[in-house]
């Protein structure tokens, strides 16, 4: 009878946790493109990046005619003139560097551009996912944009237009 008991007990245990979990995708590439701010704040840092990359263009450019000018004129040039042509160049080399990783660093201008204008619409996305997810009892939901080990998925569990229609984005 013991016996009999413990093989209903786990049977129940086994069933219960035997339950299917639910799984969504998502394809944030497809979401993305089709919510026009992001296009918008790709725009914007697509310029601001060209902007300050001619900045940095014409600085690297005045860095090399000071170098030309150097290498033209440093045979009738005295010992003190040259080095002071040379601290000269690297003072204009060094601030470029300076300029390169103002803009374009790990920290620079770029990345906390990016930060500002993508973080609310990556956010936004996020918060429809987590929603969806929740109330449809999803134990996942993974990105296939970023996830490569998948090689099939049914398009039954790709949620993106839901995504997209639950932020007000209907296609």
């Amino acid at each position: 009878m013991k016996k009999s008991i413990f093989w209903v007990c786990l049977l129940l245990v086994a069933s219960a946790t035997a339950q299917a979990q639910k799984f969504a995708l998502i394809d944030m590439e497809y979401i993305l493109k089709s919510i026009p701010a992001y296009e918008q704040a790709n725009a914007e840092l697509e310029q601001a990046s060209k902007q300050w990359q001619a900045e940095i263009e014409k600085l690297a450019e005045e860095a090399k005619t000071l170098y030309k000018n150097y290498q033209s004129q440093s045979a009738t040039l005295t010992d003190a003139q040259r080095g002071k042509k040379e601290e000269e160049i690297v003072a204009k080399e060094k601030s470029l560097a300076e300029l390169r990783r103002t803009y374009f660093g790990p920290e620079g201008e770029l990345y906390k551009l990016r930060e500002e204008l993508m973080q609310p619409i990556q956010d936004e996305i996020y918060e429809a996912v987590k929603q969806l997810a929740l109330q449809r009892g999803y134990a996942s939901v993974i990105d296939r944009a970023s996830a490569s080990s998948i090689i099939f998925a049914s398009p039954d569990i790709d949620i993106s237009d839901d995504v997209l229609a639950k932020l007000g984005y209907s296609n």
